[in-house]
């Protein structure tokens, strides 16, 4: 975009529309800043796979409410279209970071302003919650103001359909239509109060109330097990403990200097639970207590991460796509001893997760499948297949969502499944970590490993966009000495046999994702994120394992093929 495009973009942020605090920030932009400027006007903030997110400030590529407000007259009218002479509801939900409280309340105003019946959480809340909420409600809308584990400066706005599960094709081009037609102009912020109404502790009481029925199983000797939470000063602090303490665990010790919310997540680099650092405290509180197992939440309580103790005793943190296939081999192992799966049931995951939820499906002979990344999709697919029941299912990136009362990550109910999973093995005599050992005996050994290339700005999306022209232009033949056999771009629905040089049409939406498959069973997938300025490259591996004592070895083999196959690609 030209210079003085975006001067005539920004210019307009200067009319009487807009408070007196925006004009003043805009006019010393256009006086001071040309390069910060260009950065929030030279384009308008997307939609992605999360929903909209962004850092705070004015401008049009920049989270505030008159960006937010735009979205919420568009979803406005467009809910008036879609369900003519139904008196509209919504359900609003927000997470502890900075201005999330009021930005909910100026959604609610435009939501209540427009005529539409509001349900606004009265205080922070998870983001499965929202989902539940609106469903219990029977809402036609939700939102929630959240963005996830990004860093402080952060904020989002997530959009959720009738079913509880969030926007996917066509609605969200058609929602985006709308609010493309849209002035800054056209917002009616002017509330009508008595169209809002707060909620809390009823619909608490429901979520809480499902999330133990869906996740409590025949589980022994709870007493004798111990876990350590950590919120990270986030949302799930506010329902999870209640959660533990009714399915029967008295022995959980909440993490104190990380339990008060706060947007400046003040005690980590960043509240994700991906990260080791963000569960150190938490990690070094159990080895004080000597606890089985910590469990930690991100910010809006979707994302779980879980340490556990290994062979040896020592807390290791598992990835996202280990706790997804010992939670779903519990699931699909309760479902068959109850004599429940009859085929017609499925699991499911994404295309960049793990290829062992594949192998599962066939153990248990239920349906798999596969969706885009993102747990919209996932959602979708209990929608598109409503004879069909779904078990449970997740992505690499530590989310889980176990039976379909939520249609989204629900890091509250996967706690919770956790604490069953290695509670059940501690009263058995095993372990969470040498459940896992076993699934690799029974069902092959697969390890994963995800790198996430941080390109910021103008001049990063143009780094990532060249990476995936190179790696689309110039495919690579082989990976770590192994023949690529195929190559699957997403971008345009095509799979590619390299071996007989035949493309065939794939049935899935479009999204700028690129896979190589090898030979001797690797796996990597390269993806732009759709919500933040990264790249996001994953690996998945496959060995062999015999004897539960190699374990290590074998890991160590995998992480050593994972590192050569990363100096192969063309990441700079």
């Amino acid at each position: 975009m030209e210079t003085e495009e975006i001067i005539k973009n920004a210019s307009a942020w200067l009319a009487d529309t807009f408070d007196p605090q925006t004009r003043k920030e805009v006019q010393q932009l256009i006086d001071n800043d040309p390069e910060e400027l260009r950065e929030r006007f030279y384009k308008n903030l997307e939609f992605g796979t999360g929903g909209m997110r962004g850092t705070m400030g004015a401008g049009t590529n920049k989270i505030n409410k008159y960006t937010l407000g735009k979205n919420t007259q568009g979803i406005s009218n467009y809910l008036k279209q879609q369900f003519p002479d139904q008196a509209l509801k919504v359900a609003i939900a927000y997470d502890c970071r900075h201005n999330s409280d009021t930005l909910a309340k100026v959604v609610a105003d435009v939501f209540s302003a427009n005529g539409i019946k509001v349900y606004l959480f009265s205080e922070l809340r998870p983001t499965p919650e929202l989902s539940f909420a609106l469903k219990h409600l029977n809402c036609h809308c939700g939102i929630v103001l959240t963005a996830s584990h990004n860093p402080p400066e952060y904020n989002g706005y997530k959009v959720y359909w009738q079913d509880g599960g969030q926007i996917v094709p066509p609605q969200d081009h058609e929602i985006i239509d709308e609010i493309e037609k849209l002035s800054f102009e056209d917002i009616n912020f002017n509330s009508n109060e008595t169209l809002i109404e707060y909620i809390d502790k009823e619909i608490d009481e429901a979520f809480i109330t499902a999330s133990v029925a869906n996740a409590s199983f025949d589980t022994k000797n709870k007493d004798d097990f111990s876990v350590v939470f950590t919120s990270l000063h986030g949302t799930s602090i506010t329902v999870l403990p209640e959660v533990l303490k009714r399915a029967g665990y008295n022995n959980v010790h909440i993490v104190e200097s990380q339990a008060k919310p706060d947007g400046d997540f003040p005690t980590v680099k960043s509240p994700n639970p991906e990260e080791p650092e963000a569960l150190a405290i938490a990690i070094e509180s159990a080895n004080e207590l000597n606890a089985d197992m910590v469990i930690g939440t991100d910010p809006d309580g979707d994302r779980l991460g879980i340490a556990v103790r290994d062979n040896d005793g020592e807390m290791i943190l598992l990835n996202g796509n280990q706790t997804m296939i010992l939670m779903t081999r519990f699931l699909l192992e309760n479902w068959k001893k109850e004599g429940k799966i009859n085929g017609n049931q499925f699991i499911a995951s994404t295309i960049v997760s793990t290829p062992m939820m594949k192998v599962l499906a066939d153990t248990y002979k239920v349906s798999y499948r596969e969706a885009l990344t993102g747990f919209k999709w996932i959602a979708k697919m209990i929608v598109d297949f409503p004879k069909e029941q779904f078990i449970g299912g997740g992505e690499e990136s530590f989310g889980f969502m176990v039976g379909e009362f939520v249609r989204d990550k629900d890091a509250i109910t996967a706690a919770l499944l956790a604490c069953e999973i290695a509670a059940n093995a501690k009263s058995e005599g095993s372990s969470f970590y040498q459940d896992l050992i076993d699934c690799y005996l029974e069902m092959g050994m697969y390890h994963e490993k995800l790198i996430s290339l941080t390109k910021k700005g103008i001049s990063g999306a143009d780094q990532i966009k060249k990476m995936m022209i190179q790696l689309r232009e110039n495919p690579l033949k082989s990976l770590d000495g192994s023949k690529v056999v195929r190559i699957e771009d997403y971008a345009n629905s095509t799979r590619l046999n390299i071996e007989s040089s035949t493309t065939e049409t794939m049935n899935i939406p479009k999204s700028n994702v690129l896979i190589y498959y090898t030979e001797d069973g690797s796996k990597i997938a390269a993806r732009p994120s759709g919500t933040e300025p990264k790249i996001k490259f994953y690996f998945s591996v496959k060995g062999e394992l015999n004897n539960a004592a190699l374990y290590e070895k074998a890991v160590g083999e995998l992480n050593q093929k994972i590192d050569r196959i990363i100096q192969e690609l063309p990441l700079d």
